[in-house]
């Protein structure tokens, strides 16, 4: 007889898997501990001496519990605040480290533009090589409708193209390599990204912070950005942008505004107060 103990350990061992799954799915690192969670409930009501395969079990549960959630998004669609996983927190950092080097801003974009059943027919299968005939009970379809989803999906993946929202997935390309220039130090790679007559505008709130109320041209704005090293991507109404967190919370805002191909603005919003009103997912 296994006990809830044994259970309790296997589980944990598929638990990093079953994240990056569910946060493929969804997007939303929230969410995705949301759906684990549901899966665990799931297991412990279930009998779990007749499952033959627990992993394959615990995939098929939790992409089902992420399509009724994908499926519940359309139906009642929200604008949160998304930021990409902190890799300093949370019970496995280096778990959290995979989910972030892994999917970008404009990957997250164009799975957003595809529909419940085609998103998790590509992540089952193109991330997580996840047989057809495994994915066609999850989605309720054959394992040809399966396979064709996924195809579609994949053009659309390939193509890097998000349809009405093509502009934002071209923006999220430049604040994914704004953060890893900022990162890495790398002043040359910065002065690449910024156009020669960029302006940054900082709030009164990132004035007292240490900002300078403006700051222009391209060689003092990346000068300067050695300060966003610590930010991470996100999204706000579906526009990328980034966010400094310290301790989990929102603190800073970093909008851009992007000209051809080339960021020639970047807003710091670090007012309280407006920062309180953004969503948090």
């Amino acid at each position: 007889m296994r006990d809830n103990d044994w259970l309790a350990q296997r589980f944990e061992e598929q638990r990093a898997r079953l994240t990056a799954v569910a946060y493929r799915m969804l997007g939303s690192t929230a969410e995705a501990d949301d759906a684990v969670q549901e899966t665990w409930l799931r297991l412990n009501r279930s009998d779990a001496e007749a499952i033959d395969n627990l992993a394959g079990w615990l995939t098929t549960v939790t992409s089902r519990v992420c399509l009724n959630m994908l499926q519940s998004r359309r139906a009642h669609p929200e604008v949160p605040l998304e930021v990409q996983p902190e890799t300093a927190a949370g019970p496995d950092p280096e778990a959290e480290l995979l989910l972030a080097d892994s999917i970008g801003l404009a990957l997250l974009i164009v799975l957003d533009a595809l529909t419940p059943a085609e998103r998790v027919a590509f992540v089952l299968h193109d991330m997580f090589a996840v047989p057809f005939d495994d994915i066609a009970p999850i989605l309720g379809r054959s394992s040809d409708a399966a396979r064709q989803l996924a195809s579609r999906a994949r053009r659309r993946v390939q193509r890097q193209d998000a349809g009405r929202d093509a502009g934002h997935v071209e923006q999220a390309r430049l604040v994914d390599a704004f953060l890893a220039a900022a990162r890495d130090a790398d002043f040359s790679a910065l002065l690449g990204l910024l156009d020669p007559d960029v302006v940054l505008h900082a709030d009164a709130a990132a004035v007292a912070l240490g900002a300078a109320p403006e700051t222009h041209g391209a060689e003092p704005v990346a000068e300067w950005c050695r300060y966003a090293r610590g930010a991470k991507a996100g999204l706000l109404g579906g526009v990328p942008v980034a966010v400094w967190m310290p301790g989990g919370k929102p603190r800073v805002i970093y909008r851009f505004t992007v000209r051809d191909e080339r960021i020639a603005g970047i807003d710091l919003i670090a007012d309280p107060a407006r920062v309180s009103q953004l969503e948090l997912a």
